[in-house]
């Protein structure tokens, strides 16, 4: 058993409003890499970060054709929920997970049974491409059937207007209705559980050290140390497609 996983799930039994944040970590058993970790996507390729910069994006075509075409080999369309995304369902389904807080764009949690009104997608969706200049919005499957087509740089069909996928990058600012919406949800808790987060990804980061200031029991799960371990009452480090199951599969349903 993993070293504090009891401890974990007696805290879960008495719990009765439950906030979920997940970063990269809960999605690399689903074959889709991190950025910046050993195998990172950044890290083997440092040049593929400019696609995700918007003044790169907007000023360079070149670098929006790469993206298009790192967007149609993406493993994310191939990738399936792990058994990580599959034990927040059976969570949320004994009545405790009050919100589903994501840094990831992979759509994986939705795709795995989530309820889409408890997920806070806060660095937004691949899964649907977004014009920069009118409010057109679409699945992403329609503008890469255009590049499949022979279009490199795909414009919007209403306005003309550049596309990208539905995702914040940097040099975009996050939506302020969402990150609301994670703190409240922190503030009001009495437990917060960390999964496959650095939590050095600021501002969504803060989420912890609010709910442990007004009183959250904080559980942080992930393969190697984060930034917040001494924030959490409950350490567990290991694969989190084999912790998850067991944790939220002993919780109580009384």
């Amino acid at each position: 058993m993993v070293p504090g996983l009891s401890d974990a799930v007696t805290m879960l039994d008495a719990a009765d409003r439950v906030v979920v944040l997940t970063g990269a970590g809960i999605s690399t058993d689903s074959a889709i890499p991190d950025f910046r970790g050993p195998k990172g996507v950044w890290t083997k390729n440092p040049g593929a970060e400019k696609q995700a910069t918007l003044q790169h994006y907007v000023e360079d075509v070149e670098v929006r054709k790469r993206a298009w075409q790192n967007r149609l080999t993406s493993p994310i369309w191939e990738a399936e929920p792990n058994a990580g995304h599959r034990a927040l369902v059976q969570l949320e389904e004994r009545g405790v997970l009050h919100t589903l807080i994501t840094q990831n764009i992979d759509g994986l949690h939705h795709r795995a049974g989530s309820d889409p009104d408890r997920i806070i997608e806060v660095h937004g969706s691949v899964r649907e491409v977004v014009c920069l200049s009118c409010d057109y919005r679409d699945p992403m499957e329609v503008a890469l059937d255009r590049v499949r087509s022979g279009e490199e740089d795909p414009a919007c069909e209403d306005c003309g207007g550049m596309l990208k996928s539905a995702t914040i990058s940097f040099g975009q600012s996050l939506v302020a209705a969402d990150l609301q919406r994670a703190e409240v949800a922190a503030r009001s808790c009495d437990v917060l559980i960390a999964i496959g987060s650095t939590l050095a990804v600021y501002p969504i980061a803060n989420v912890v050290p609010i709910a442990k200031s007004l009183g959250a029991t904080i559980i942080i799960i992930n393969g190697s140390p984060t930034e917040m371990d001494d924030l959490g009452d409950v350490v567990l480090r290991g694969s989190i497609s084999e912790i998850l199951p067991p944790l939220f599969g002993r919780a109580s349903t009384d």
